[in-house]
């Protein structure tokens, strides 16, 4: 047995809001878990500036180098609940380390290569150090004061936007200054920093509940959602009616059925799904798909609005440029993460969420209106921010008021997988969109000012669906909260 695993035998068990006080302050956790997160986060963004240059780069074609963005998107899809389950089982520190430590590996094997298939496996595994945001999320729970807890996810949840917003410029700066290699090299130092900051900074708990992993359950959800979110990913390239696209929509689309099925009747199962069909929980997890709809919109749109040349009707800025003017919305994202805490702790996560879905929309609307210079553009992704900013801390907080704090770590996971689905269908709606009306220019077709202006719409259209479930959303009352709190297999819902 490890030294690690003594010490977390070792150390008192926790109720929730309790504090282990093996190592740091609860504020020192919260710090070094949100730089984690932020850090994670970053990668999903990490190699957009060099992202047309890849094929030249790799020696492959356009095609295979997409799978370079692919891998991590579908490597933080499947991380997201194993991770989750992974840390309720044998303890939340435990998971974030290994998080830490895939990253780190996952950073160096690009870093040394420049072929395709390597450079491929390592940005997956970039993908699966995403398990750090939810289980570093749930932790919080047992690490902080009750008092403390809403702005902690809050800061956390933050993360999520922010690394992906300051990624842009970020890596565009280091791409344009150094070798393209020097983004993973800079990835493998934040990765150990994280490493050696969560071992050493991040309390021992006892919150390992043990039990079997269901890796039949793990296997089957991987290969579902692979297969779907390809399906979704690719399907604007491959032809939304070609026989590889329905074939891998269809059948993600079945295994994931018998994946359900299975874990219906499996005594350990990965996902409780009797748990997430609880109203409280499903709602908030179908506004999730929504809302993470409307976060990518106007990631997507805005910075192509921004880039596009002027004589096609765009703004003719760099991807540096173009990062700049989107950082800011990031930062947003991060200055509403204590608004949000007080928000939750003053009318509840609920009516948080609501809230920040309700400026989510207003963002999309004022893009709609606003589309003729960056600085516009600019406001409507800061407004766009700050409703993430508000809203995106609500949905963990009102998942983990709704579980047993034993499975608080799958349940948030499954809301960040919810999160994605509804990111990478918004890619994938937006790219409709905008390749459906395009106008001719140099025998370029570029996407049209009415694709920009339906984009916008439908963003706001799924931030305003957000709003109305989140209102359908049972409340949880605050005795029943004090049951789960001392004894989470006693929650009552209202």
């Amino acid at each position: 047995m490890s030294s690690d695993d003594t010490a977390e035998k070792s150390a008192t068990p926790l109720t929730p809001g309790s504090r282990a006080g093996s190592a740091g302050s609860p504020i020192v956790t919260v710090i070094v878990l949100c730089l984690g997160g932020l850090i994670a986060s970053l990668m999903q963004t990490l190699i957009v500036p060099i992202q047309p240059t890849l094929p030249e780069l790799l020696g492959t074609s356009v095609s295979n180098a997409s799978w370079v963005i692919t891998a991590t998107l579908l490597g933080g899809a499947v991380a997201m609940p194993v991770a989750g389950r992974l840390g309720d089982m044998f303890g939340k520190r435990r998971i974030l380390l290994y998080s830490a430590v895939l990253l780190a590996i996952g950073s160096l094997i690009p870093a040394v290569t420049s072929s395709l298939i390597p450079v491929v496996a390592g940005r997956a595994l970039q993908g699966l150090a995403m398990g750090f945001i939810p289980v570093g999320i749930s932790l919080m729970r047992e690490v902080t004061p009750p008092k403390m807890t809403a702005f902690a996810v809050s800061a956390m949840s933050a993360t999520l936007g922010v690394g992906g917003a300051i990624g842009m410029p970020l890596s565009a700066f280091i791409a344009e200054t150094y070798d393209w290699h020097m983004l993973f090299w800079v990835s493998v130092v934040l990765a150990l920093v994280v490493v050696a900051l969560v071992f050493f900074a991040v309390p021992r708990v006892h919150d390992a509940v043990g039990g079997r992993f269901d890796f039949v359950g793990a296997v089957g959800l991987a290969i579902g959602l692979s297969s779907a979110l390809v399906a979704v990913t690719k399907g604007n390239d491959w032809g939304w009616a070609s026989g590889t696209t329905l074939g891998l929509l269809l059948g993600g689309v079945v295994i994931l059925l018998l994946w359900g099925y299975f874990e219906l009747r499996t005594t350990s199962p990965l996902v409780d799904l009797r748990t997430t069909a609880r109203p409280s929980v499903l709602l908030t997890n179908i506004a999730a798909v929504a809302v993470g709809f409307g976060m990518m919109a106007q990631a997507v749109v805005i910075p192509m609005l921004m880039e596009l040349p002027e004589t096609a009707g765009g703004m003719g800025q760099t991807i540096l440029q173009a990062g700049l003017w989107m950082a800011p919305g990031g930062l947003m994202m991060m200055v509403f993460a204590p608004v949000s805490g007080f928000l939750m702790n003053t009318i509840g996560a609920k009516y948080t969420l609501a809230i920040g879905a309700t400026v989510l929309g207003a963002g999309y609307l004022c893009g709609f209106l606003l589309m003729d210079a960056p600085w516009q553009l600019a406001i409507a992704s800061l407004i766009a921010s700050a409703g993430v900013g508000i809203g995106y801390a609500a949905m963990p907080t009102l998942i983990m008021g709704s579980v047993p704090i034993t499975e608080a770590g799958a349940a948030v996971g499954l809301n960040g997988l919810m999160r994605s689905v509804g990111t990478t269908t918004s890619s994938a709606i937006m790219a409709v969109i905008m390749t459906s009306a395009t106008v001719s220019h140099d025998g370029i077709a570029f996407p049209s000012h009415s694709a920009f202006e339906t984009c916008f719409l439908v963003g706001a259209i799924a931030a305003f669906v957000g709003v109305a479930i989140t209102l359908l959303i049972p409340s949880v009352n605050k005795r029943a909260l004090e049951v789960v709190t001392s004894d989470p297999t006693q929650a009552t819902m209202r």
